[in-house]
Order: structure tokens, then C-alpha cells, then sequence
């Protein structure tokens, strides 16, 4: 059975390490000329996530990987000094395993997992997908598979091509997010720095193998901003939002024209009645995107990845049976997840005084306390940590 997958980010290349393994042969069409390096941001790989990259065999390399951060300092507008913290006791507190990974390195690794089962196409993306399965590409022949998997995030091409887009398809829940590389002056070994205000975010952070640093922004808009693919204009939003919030942001917004990377995206929900229709489905952030960088998207695609493909096995390659049932086996997971973002945005950007005072003085009094009372506490007033921590997956024994 031939199944195309579109996309080789995250979801794609563990949907497609999975199918090989339960017998089928994939192939991975991907737009970028090569796997993407391209600077990316830090993601984090929650419990089940972890679960399924040990079965990977790949969780050496994701933990040798890892940014490390273990220290923060806030800087809260309206506060008179900053507030220092340990970031490992809060992100020991969100989950009983969990990573932060740069998201370049994470594709990497996933990637490098079944390069030598799995046909890569670089370079090239899908232009139609009949009913039939037959696929057109930009460059290449036609071609027939059995099935199509759109795993090419939220600006999914095959959603475009296969779903009618409803009105309320992407909820936008009021927030946007950028990323830039710059040179790490500061010389930040596992630390972040962040700058908190009424309605807006920044912050800086280095890890230990990069040898540049990158800084994030988050900001609340009460609408959306008409700003897709429009680079000059997103770059202006960010330095019209966060003008004069300190010198240390001026100093970040300044690399803004000098950067070599910079991302940026609306904090966007995908509401789907079905991510399947006919021979084609949709895995990840392209048919049930939470939220980038608050919703726990990787983590969530990783899943939807080994269950999409579990499901196929378990259905001997019958669609008709295995997409239905990997729609209710991620159900709760999604809801979940979309719950978790909403929840992350609010307490990360915050909308008062407040709140600047709860997150700043919040991360001293976690990081302060030991780390069973800290955890505790993480428990009691995040939805994060009860969410991740009670997520489970059914297991689907690959063919020997």
C-alpha cells in the first residue's frame, strides 16, 4: 500500500517512521529544497510525546539535544526589581517527563529515523489530489497513491486542496507570535530572560550548542492583523508593539533586519467537524492545530502521528475504518490540548498589572519551594500539567 505523506517537519517524518514499520511504503513530499534549518524556536515534547520517541529509539539523541534551560529572570513592568527563578523545577513540575528541543533539531532527528525506509521528495509540493488518488505536483510526473496524508501545518496546501474552508474553520484567540535568531551577546548558557507587560511578552534564550540566542515575542491584539506571508509588516508590528518596553527589547528588535531566521504567526486554533475526506486525512497542527508555542501543538502532532498510523495498521490498510477511528482515539487529546492553550496564552501574556505581578512573582514562589510542594502547586493552578500527565496512548505493536 502507497500512501504520500506532504510535509517533513515533525508530524510528517513520525507518521512516516511508523508506517514503514506496520509495512507500508511512504513517500514524504516536502516544498522546502532540503530538510528545513532554518533557525526555529524551541518546542516542548510532553510524556507521551517522550513515550513514543523511546520507542523511536531517537530519545538519546532528543535529550542530548535539548536546550537545557534551567534559570529565569523576569523583568515585570510596574515591578521594582527582577524576579529570578528555576526553570527546571517548573518545567519539572508540568509533567513527569518532558523535554524543550529546538524544533529544527527535533525534524532532524525524526527525519534521520527512517531516511533510509521512506522516499523523500524535496523541493516540490501537491498542485491536485483526485478522488481516485491520483496526485499532481509542481515538478514531478503524476502520480497514484492509495492514500494522502496532509501533515503540512497550519496553512495546510492539502487542506486547501481537499477541505472546504467553513468560516469558522480557524479560530484566532487573540494573540501573535514571532521568532527571530540574533548573535547571544548576552552569553546565555541554559537561561531565559523575559520581559513582561500588559498585553505583551519578550524574551531571550540561549542553549548550550546553538551558539546564537533567540528571541520571542508574544503580544494581544483584540483582531486579526491581515499579516500572512506579509515579512515587512509582521517586523513592523513587532517593533510598533514593543517599542520602549527596555532597552534589552531594543537591543532584540534592532537584529530584526539582520537576522538570518525570523518567524512569525497568528496564535490560531483549527476547529474541523473531520480531518478525513475520502483517500486523504490530515495529522498535526494541519487538521487540529491548538495554538502555536502555547497548546503543546508538537507534542500533539507527535501522537497524532503514531496514532494515525496505528490505526491503519490495525485496520489492515482500510481507510474507511482506520480514519474514523483515529478521529475518536484523538478526540480528547485535542480538546485537551486547545484548553491547555487558551489557558497558557492568558497566563503568558498578560491582560493587567495583576497578572504581570502572578506570573513574575508566581515562577519565584514554584522555584522556590521543594520540588514535591512545587509540583503541587503547578498541578493545582495549571491546566498543563494535569492535562499532559493524564494523556494516554494505546500501543501498536510494528511488525517483526
Amino acid at each position: 500500500m502507497r500512501i504520500l505523506v506532504s510535509g517533513a517537519s515533525v508530524a510528517g517524518p513520525v507518521l512516516a517512521y511508523w508506517l514503514t514499520r506496520h509495512g507500508f511504503s511512504v513517500t514524504v513530499v516536502e516544498r522546502a529544497p532540503a530538510l528545513r534549518k532554518t533557525g526555529g524556536h524551541a518546542v516542548d515534547l510532553f510524556r507521551p510525546a517522550m513515550n513514543i520517541s523511546e520507542k523511536m529509539g531517537v530519545l538519546p539523541r532528543v535529550e542530548e539535544r535539548a536546550t537545557g534551560a534551567n534559570r529565569m529572570t523576569v523583568y515585570g513592568e510596574g515591578l521594582r526589581r527582577p524576579v529570578r527563578a528555576d526553570l527546571s523545577k517548573i518545567f519539572g513540575g508540568t509533567g513527569d517527563r518532558h523535554v524543550e528541543i529546538m524544533r529544527d533539531d527535533l525534524s532532524e532527528i525524526y527525519y534521520d529515523a527512517a531516511r533510509d525506509d521512506v522516499e523523500y521528495v524535496f523541493g516540490d509540493s501537491i498542485t491536485a489530489i483526485s478522488p481516485d488518488g491520483e496526485v499532481r505536483f509542481e515538478n514531478a510526473a503524476p502520480r497514484r497513491f492509495d492514500l494522502v496524508v496532509g501533515a503540512d501545518g497550519l496553512h495546510s496546501n492539502v487542506r486547501r486542496l481537499v477541505f472546504d474552508e467553513a468560516p469558522r474553520t480557524h479560530a484566532f484567540i487573540g494573540a501573535y507570535f514571532g521568532v527571530l535568531t540574533l548573535p547571544n551577546v548576552a552569553d546565555l548558557d541554559r537561561e531565559l530572560l523575559i520581559h513582561v507587560g500588559v498585553g505583551r511578552t519578550a524574551g531571550l534564550y540561549g542553549a548550550r550548542h546553538l551558539g546564537d540566542a533567540r528571541a520571542l515575542f508574544l503580544f494581544r491584539s483584540e483582531r486579526e492583523l491581515g499579516h500572512h506571508r506579509d515579512v515587512p509588516r509582521q517586523k513592523k508590528l513587532l517593533r510598533d508593539v514593543f517599542a520602549g518596553m527596555h532597552t534589552h527589547v531594543d537591543r532584540w528588535l534592532e537584529e530584526l533586519d539582520r537576522t538570518p531566521a525570523f518567524y512569525f504567526d497568528s496564535i490560531t486554533q483549527l476547529h474541523m467537524d473531520t480531518w478525513s475526506r475520502g483517500r486523504v486525512t490530515l495529522v498535526g497542527d494541519a487538521g487540529y492545530c491548538p495554538g502555536p508555542a502555547v497548546g503543546g501543538s508538537t507534542s500533539l502532532a507527535v501522537v497524532g502521528a503514531y496514532v494515525l498510523a496505528g490505526e491503519l495498521a490495525r485496520a489492515g490498510g482500510d481507510h474507511e475504518r482506520a480514519f474514523p477511528a483515529y478521529e475518536r482515539a484523538m478526540a480528547e487529546h485535542v480538546r485537551g490540548s486547545r484548553a491547555v492553550a487558551l489557558s497558557a496564552a492568558k497566563t503568558l501574556v498578560p491582560t493587567s498589572r495583576r497578572g504581570v505581578w502572578g506570573l513574575a512573582h508566581g515562577a519565584r514562589l514554584i522555584s522556590a519551594l521543594p520540588a514535591g510542594p512545587s509540583r503541587a502547586l503547578l498541578r493545582l493552578t495549571t491546566k498543563s500539567a494535569r492535562f499532559y500527565d493524564s494523556v494516554t496512548v494505546d500501543d501498536y505493536p510494528p511488525e517483526d
